[in-house]
């Protein structure tokens, strides 16, 4: 299993509240692959070389340079951080506080130093729907299978109990021995549910609550563990074909035509509820409004271009300023309209552009009117 770490809610919502002029924002590109390791870490001693030139550009200390690097450079010696990594790597650090994050999707080699993290990757990694679980499910065949947009399904480990089957069984004895005996192959309803539960348990902790669970199970388990059920996004539709007869190839071809079906019928949906919307007077694709509404906490769900990195800076009423090139004092101006919108309890959804709206890079659905957001 890929050891990814994506900042809860909470996290995030700190990261995008951080300020302090001297922070520091690296991604890499990373590998899961022992042997890529030290390749990976000359990047590391690489981006940090790059850091700290623009550090001292900025004007910035050297104590204060060594507080936030310092923390960086010992990650190169930390044999136990290395021991397990994904796709990629994002680290930021700022005056001695350092937070790192292993991604399964690939990401652009980056360094920025400004007075604020670069979160516009993470929050990609963190909002962009194309993965997901597939859970196989039978009698003597358990599996869990997890994908990304940028990799393949992968089979996760399980810590099933070692008494799983005997779950299956139903006692007929009155409490006087030890054992049941199982009625057919596979027990009664209660008996799988009983089974399925135990799946679940040892699934759970391995899957993210953003991301869709597919069932690969027989008619006697499929409702058995949708009775049992608490994972937020377990589709309706599975993969019809029993558990023993997938393989990870099989398991990643049938489960992207599910995810895919579901995406864009779930864009369809937002497409038709953002058409009426905004012909009420509750929607805009505009980016300057868009802006303005996030900075008032006006914004209620958000779909943002993934790949716009148009930079500038947004002010304190969300007035957008452009700017030709990144520097110490600009950020991706979608990014940080993410941002607040997060920040302001609304949900962020990273797309491609082609399925958003009017060939904006951003669309909005709002708390409030137009007029009382202060749009017209």
């Amino acid at each position: 299993m890929l050891p990814v770490d994506l900042p809860r809610t909470s996290d995030l919502a700190a990261l995008m509240g951080a300020r302090n002029d001297a922070s520091v924002s690296i991604y890499l590109a990373s590998s899961p692959v022992p042997a890529d390791h030290e390749r990976i870490r000359l990047a590391l001693r690489n981006a940090i070389s790059d850091a700290e030139k623009e550090l001292s550009s900025a004007g910035t200390s050297d104590a204060v340079a060594a507080r936030t690097l310092d923390p960086i450079r010992e990650l190169d010696g930390d044999h136990e951080f290395w021991r397990h990594q994904a796709h990629s790597l994002a680290i930021f650090s700022a005056d001695g506080d350092l937070r790192t994050y292993r991604l399964a999707n690939r990401v652009q080699d980056s360094v920025r130093v400004g007075d604020r993290y670069d979160l516009g990757a993470l929050l990609r990694a963190r909002t962009f729907p194309h993965g997901g679980y597939v859970l196989g499910l039978a009698e003597q065949d358990v599996h869990l299978w997890a994908l990304t947009a940028d990799s393949r399904a992968h089979e996760v480990h399980l810590d099933l109990p070692d008494d799983l089957q005997l779950l299956l069984t139903h006692a007929e004895n009155h409490g006087q021995a030890d054992r049941g005996r199982a009625r057919g192959n596979l027990g009664d309803r209660p008996e799988r549910e009983r089974f399925a539960r135990a799946v679940q348990d040892a699934a759970l902790p391995h899957m993210q609550d953003e991301l869709p669970l597919i069932l690969a199970a027989g008619p006697e388990f499929d409702p058995a563990y949708r009775a049992i059920n608490t994972h937020p996004t377990l589709l309706e539709e599975r993969i019809d074909v029993h558990p023993t007869s997938l393989d990870a190839d099989s398991v990643d071809e049938k489960a992207r035509a599910i995810l895919d079906a579901t995406y864009a019928q779930q864009l369809d949906t937002w497409r038709e509820h953002f058409g009426t919307a905004r012909s009420n007077g509750r929607a805009t694709s505009k980016l300057s409004e868009v802006a303005i509404a996030a900075t008032m906490g006006q914004v209620d769900d958000l779909h943002f271009d993934m790949d716009d990195h148009t930079e500038g800076s947004i002010d304190d009423l969300g007035a957008i300023t452009t700017a030709e090139s990144p520097g110490p004092g600009t950020y991706a101006l979608v990014d940080e309209i993410a941002a607040r919108v997060l920040n302001t309890g609304g949900t962020v959804h990273a797309v491609r552009n082609a399925d958003l709206v009017d060939g904006s890079p951003v669309a909005a659905l709002l708390r409030a009117p137009r007029e009382a957001v202060g749009l017209d």
